[in-house]
């Protein structure tokens, strides 16, 4: 691919050239299998010297797991950007949000989602998990569950799993193109109001009392008051 590469050539502050040699790195891990891309590749897609690459993250390995982290986990941005409005939109919002970021950068999602090339690495596994937690804390966050402490666990075991089911609906709209965008919204918006609206309320009453006992804050028909949005 012929590429300009002057302008990548200018001087940068650190971040900005750490931030640079990231995308590059998001796009050929996106394109090509983990064993196929080298930092020569990528110090030359960059238009960097290759001894940058070790400086700002040490092994290829280290920077594959930055590519990863960086894909697949949801930075506290989206949630402060999501509309203070009821439950429905904040859901909406936030199904959009994902349905859009996975789209836009889908080939190297899809990449990072199935750590291809890499098999059952330890630290893949890793950075997988800690972003399933993050998920978990920013979908608490957006539809008014984040200050709910009873049955805390049970709470993020429920988001976790909806962010297993988000991740392989989407799949089945990039991968294999089983899905609409718009069946894949419908599905992912629906399911989680079900979750925060029917599933939550009668795990948090407990066995025997009605699920009307919701958490605090959070009103049937899809809302929050206004002074619980995040």
């Amino acid at each position: 691919m012929s590429v300009d590469t002057e302008p990548r050539r200018r001087r940068l502050e650190p971040d900005a050239r750490r931030g640079q040699i990231l995308t590059c790195a998001v796009r050929l891990f996106g394109a090509r299998p983990y064993a196929d891309v080298s930092t020569t590749d990528i110090a030359r897609e960059a238009g960097v010297a290759r001894g940058l690459i070790n400086h700002y993250f040490g092994t290829k390995k280290n920077l594959y797991l930055e590519v990863i982290r960086v894909m697949v986990t949801v930075p506290e941005v989206a949630v402060q950007r999501l509309p203070a409005g009821d439950l429905r939109t904040r859901v909406d919002a936030s199904v959009a949000w994902f349905l859009d970021v996975v789209s836009r950068h889908s080939t190297s999602w899809l990449a990072a989602v199935t750590a291809g090339g890499m098999g059952h690495d330890a630290d893949v596994a890793r950075v997988l998990s800690e972003a399933e937690e993050v998920a978990a804390d920013s979908v608490l966050v957006a539809v008014g569950l984040a200050d709910v402490t009873s049955h805390r666990e049970e709470l993020r075991g429920m988001i976790r799993a909806y962010g297993g089911l988000a991740t392989s609906t989407a799949r089945e709209w990039l991968q294999r193109g089983a899905l609409t965008r718009e069946q894949v919204h419908l599905l992912l918006a629906t399911t989680l109001l079900a979750i925060v609206e029917q599933v939550v309320p009668a795990v948090v009453a407990g066995p025997g009392r009605s699920p009307d006992a919701r958490p605090s804050g959070v009103r049937r028909g899809g809302g929050r008051s206004a002074d619980g949005v995040a």
